[in-house]
């Protein structure tokens, strides 16, 4: 999917959600399809006052939450970064493996919910993350080469 199309079906998610769709929503979702890595509120902050510069660092944050309670960003919690925002993959059920070091994400198809759950308290299980925290292959090999010197 080209960045113009997922940025296209971002503001459609919106739109869907009764947001009426401004210049900086516009930047927003522009900002995050062109990337795949996960940004912090601040890192979208600095992006956004380069356009915009009246724009307050709580209103950033404001529309990602809400952007991410309408499915349209995934977010995280780095354990050393804290909450970071990714734009999600709307066409196909994946999880993450996510890289403490870098922070470079992999997603993956296997999912665990397909397995049989027994799960206490007869829940409906409205949706799921699945993600695995651990150290990439070139971080290990980074590692690696900085010991054995």
């Amino acid at each position: 999917m080209t960045d113009s199309n997922k940025s296209q079906e971002m503001l459609t998610m919106m739109a869907r959600s009764g947001w009426r769709i401004t210049d900086q929503r516009r930047a927003l979702a522009h900002i995050f399809a062109s990337t795949d890595s996960y940004l912090s509120p601040k890192d979208v902050y600095d992006q956004l006052t380069a356009k915009y510069p009246s724009v307050s660092f709580d209103t950033v944050y404001r529309n990602l939450r809400m952007l991410s309670e309408m499915g349209v960003l995934e977010q995280f919690y780095f354990m050393e970064g804290g909450l970071k925002f990714k734009a999600s993959c709307l066409d196909h059920h994946h999880h993450h493996l996510i890289c403490l070091n870098c922070e470079k994400t992999l997603t993956f198809d296997y999912c665990p919910m397909e397995e049989s759950l027994h799960l206490p308290g007869h829940y409906k299980i409205m949706n799921h993350r699945f993600e695995i925290y651990g150290i990439c292959e070139e971080c290990q090999h980074e590692a690696a080469s900085v010991t054995s010197e």
